[in-house]
């Protein structure tokens, strides 16, 4: 089973869950707004995945960071701040057990 995790209204949630819809492809969608990724979560997610990639620097969220806090970022601060406020994460994060993609295109999806 595949677990798609992101926020419901993000326009790139929206796109990969319209392609996955569209495939009839089965998947649990995880909504950080109602249920924000765990330290173990986040743990399991860069084991896999960098830092840099699953932290979402594009986004309102990071602008909204003074500027010491984004000249200070590390791996560690990134963490904090993923667990103060999961909008930080790019998203979707999509899993299918093996696994795990960051952001939405059509040719990963279908690849997976």
């Amino acid at each position: 089973m595949l677990h798609m995790y992101g926020i419901k209204n993000c326009d790139t949630v929206k796109k990969a869950r319209k392609f996955l819809d569209a495939k009839e492809i089965e998947y649990e969608f995880h909504d950080f707004k109602k249920t924000p990724p765990t330290k173990t979560q986040i743990d399991t997610w860069l084991k896999s995945i960098d830092w840099k990639i699953l932290l979402n620097m594009r986004g309102m969220t990071w602008r909204k960071l003074s500027e010491s806090e984004k000249e200070s970022i590390d791996k560690t601060n990134a963490i904090k701040h993923m667990l103060d406020n999961a909008s930080i994460i790019k998203r979707p994060i999509l899993e299918n057990g093996k696994t795990t993609l960051v952001g939405f295109t059509p040719e990963e999806y279908e690849a997976l």
